[in-house]
């Protein structure tokens, strides 16, 4: 018994390790987390010390513009002043107006002035007044539109029939001439500015709506 050797403590120790790989596990463990608590503790200083706020700048001094002195002569007309800018200065107007482009293809009316209507001449109405077995009495309203005395004339025409007489109401009577289906009167008296005159007729054997109606070669207007 005295004759055997122990074995070292050392090759103890490294044996038991080397049977319980567990504690080289855990060791491994405990080392990372100490060196991510030192890392942690780094990172927070610096990122502490970048965001920390700059010192304020210093106030800028502007120069103080002197008062304006009342005894300043007035700047002249159209001289732009200080502190304005050149485009606010307003150019006087001519007062000539620029005539509008004209439109290509349109003609202006302005260019080709109308010429006021002639004055009117005489004109007529037709109605009958009165009918009757076998004829019937007619009227023709003679009115003088222009701007002088003047005569009239007026045809009147019927599909057939005979014409019996004709006379004015209240002045000189002028001429009947019959014609075929009716007759013409021609006035004995002028007709003054604006008046008028009512030719009377008898006509027999016909209707009372004419062919043809005229005074002074315009067309009667049929009531």
């Amino acid at each position: 018994m005295s004759g055997l050797r122990r074995a070292p403590r050392s090759s103890r120790a490294t044996a038991a390790i080397v049977s319980s790989p567990w504690i080289l596990v855990a060791a491994g463990v405990v080392v990372m987390i100490v060196l991510l608590v030192i890392a942690l503790g780094a990172y927070r200083s610096r990122s502490g010390a970048d965001t920390a706020p700059a010192p304020p700048a210093p106030p800028l001094l502007l120069p103080e513009a002197p008062p304006p002195s009342s005894s300043a002569a007035p700047s002249p007309t159209g001289a732009v002043q200080p502190g304005l800018s050149p485009r606010t200065s307003v150019q006087p107007t001519t007062g000539v107006a620029r005539p509008p482009h004209p439109t290509p293809g349109v003609t202006s009316r302005a260019a080709h002035p109308t010429s006021p209507p002639p004055p009117a001449g005489t004109t007529g109405r037709y109605r009958v007044v009165n009918s009757f077995d076998g004829g019937f009495i007619g009227e023709i309203l003679v009115r003088n539109g222009s701007a002088e005395r003047r005569g009239w004339t007026v045809r009147l025409t019927y599909a057939g029939g005979r014409f019996v007489t004709a006379w004015v109401e209240g002045t000189e009577q002028g001429k009947a001439t019959p014609t075929e289906g009716g007759f013409t009167y021609r006035s004995g008296v002028d007709v003054a500015p604006g008046g008028s005159a009512t030719l009377r007729f008898h006509m027999e054997r016909t209707e009372s709506r004419p062919t043809g109606c005229t005074v002074d070669g315009v067309p009667c207007v049929l009531g």
